[in-house]
């Protein structure tokens, strides 16, 4: 079915959590029309008769001077408050930052927010941003910025504060876990740029690929990054695609990286006020990838476009989803750009999964749960501490036959991927592992996937195996 859209101004759509400092938007189908703002202009003229009438009032015996386009701008900021959090009304300059931030390269911190409980939360810092450089950490409260409480703030004017001159400071107050009152953080903003996608070569045709959001060009980015990983390795055997902290971004960007891995289905569709009109997204068969393992990692902040990938896969029986339980955004929101400069982001839809499932408020369940564990039991893990002790542990022990000819070509024993997790890494022996070995090493989560990917090629040995069907 096709959705059916008035014509007009031009604007954008994208599926995010919450307005964090990094923002996206992609092409919006819909669009809003002169006439059908005339007619339900007149429809609300005893409505906006009151507002004019308040505005005129105030600006005429207000005990001070008063800016009218403040007061104007506070009213519909007002006005949205009582929608729902995603819908935010955007002054010219946060508007026009906005846009820019598409590219994938702005001013500022480099850190994803979004609101948990009433309080600012970070969902993820970039890396070699400022924020990150500061020791900003996933699931840090920020509760004051330049001395100013954040209980009440919107994102979009947490963005605001944030935001400001390259080579400027900006104070955070954060409180974390192990934190016995809040800490002050001064950061220095500068420019970021953001590296949506990062490719870890995990040997034998096995490739890890973190997607941390989705602005303009990320498909593109995924399709070079693979085929240059495909150039070097022959074939892909599997691949782990991390959707962990990835707040989402451009709807036509998770649309597109859907489809180099279905050949034939429904990606995602969305419903407006009016359900019966629906726009149905399918996948096209010309440029699917070849079919091989994977393995979709997700947690609880993975929203919106990343809901949309791993919900597309996951119902299209075309990857395993593993690790927590996702976030839980399933609404479209469109941008409109206002005549002033300004702009309104504004939810327009609910997207559904190709079973026609809703993600909002319930997320996408994996089907296999993995807890990612703390830094602290992962330290004791690799210090070795309940390591099983083996013939190969024992000092001078008889080489092995795999011993004996790594040897001889001056090579060292492998280790498996369990003794990744187990080993003592400690000291400068850590600092000589390579991209793959430090990954396995350190990301529980990411370890048990590539486990997966390596039990699945080890499964189809038994294919034929009648005892495996029952």
């Amino acid at each position: 079915m096709s959705h059916r859209q008035p014509a007009g101004i031009k604007n954008r759509k994208y599926i995010r959590l919450g307005a964090p400092i990094l923002v996206g938007m992609g092409v919006f189908l819909g669009v809003l029309s002169s006439a059908s703002v005339t007619t339900w202009a007149k429809e609300r003229y005893s409505e906006l008769q009151l507002f004019a009438k308040v505005l005129n009032l105030v600006q005429q015996y207000y005990v001070e001077e008063v800016d009218t386009q403040k007061l104007i701008y506070g009213g519909i900021k007002g006005m949205l408050k009582e929608l729902d959090p995603h819908t935010n009304f955007l002054e010219p300059n946060i508007y026009k930052e906005f846009e820019s931030e598409t590219a994938g390269e702005f001013g500022g911190l480099g850190i994803e927010i979004t609101v948990q409980d009433g309080i600012l939360t970070v969902i993820s810092p970039i890396e070699d941003t400022p924020a990150f450089n500061a020791g900003v950490k996933a699931g840090d409260k920020i509760v004051e910025i330049d001395g100013d409480s954040t209980k009440g703030m919107t994102l979009v004017e947490a963005a605001q504060h944030m935001r400001g001159k390259k080579g400027t400071t900006v104070k955070l107050g954060i409180f974390r876990d192990g934190f016995e009152r809040p800490k002050e953080f001064a950061i220095k903003r500068g420019t970021v740029k953001i590296r949506s996608v990062k490719v870890t070569d995990l040997e034998d045709g096995y490739v890890y690929l973190k997607l941390t959001s989705f602005i303009e060009n990320s498909a593109k980015d995924m399709k070079s990054a693979l085929k240059t990983f495909s150039k070097s390795n022959q074939k892909i055997n599997g691949m782990v695609i991390d959707l962990r902290r990835n707040p989402g971004g451009l709807l036509e960007q998770a649309v597109e990286i859907s489809d180099m891995f279905l050949k034939t289905g429904t990606i995602v569709s969305t419903k407006g006020r009016n359900e019966k009109e629906k726009e149905v997204i399918f996948a096209k068969q010309s440029g699917t990838m070849p079919e091989f393992p994977l393995v979709v990692l997700v947690d609880e902040y993975s929203a919106s476009a990343s809901e949309i990938l791993a919900g597309a896969l996951q119902d299209n029986k075309r990857a395993l989803i593993m690790g927590q339980k996702s976030f839980g955004k399933g609404s479209v929101q469109s941008v409109v750009k206002l005549g002033d400069g300004s702009g309104l982001k504004l939810t327009v839809a609910r997207y559904y999964t190709p079973s026609g499932k809703s993600i909002q408020a319930e997320g996408i369940t994996p089907d296999v749960i993995v807890d990612n564990l703390s830094s602290d039991i992962l330290e004791k893990a690799k210090a070795g501490k309940g390591r099983i002790k083996r013939e190969k542990d024992i000092k001078g022990h008889l080489l092995g036959d795999k011993e004996r000819a790594s040897s001889k070509n001056g090579k060292g024993a492998s280790k498996s991927v369990i003794e990744y997790w187990w080993a003592d890494t400690g000291g400068s022996s850590k600092k000589n592992l390579s991209p793959r070995d430090t990954l396995l090493s350190e990301d529980f989560q990411v370890l048990q996937a590539y486990n997966y990917l390596r039990a699945w090629d080890v499964m189809r040995q038994f294919e034929g195996n009648p005892t495996l069907k029952k």
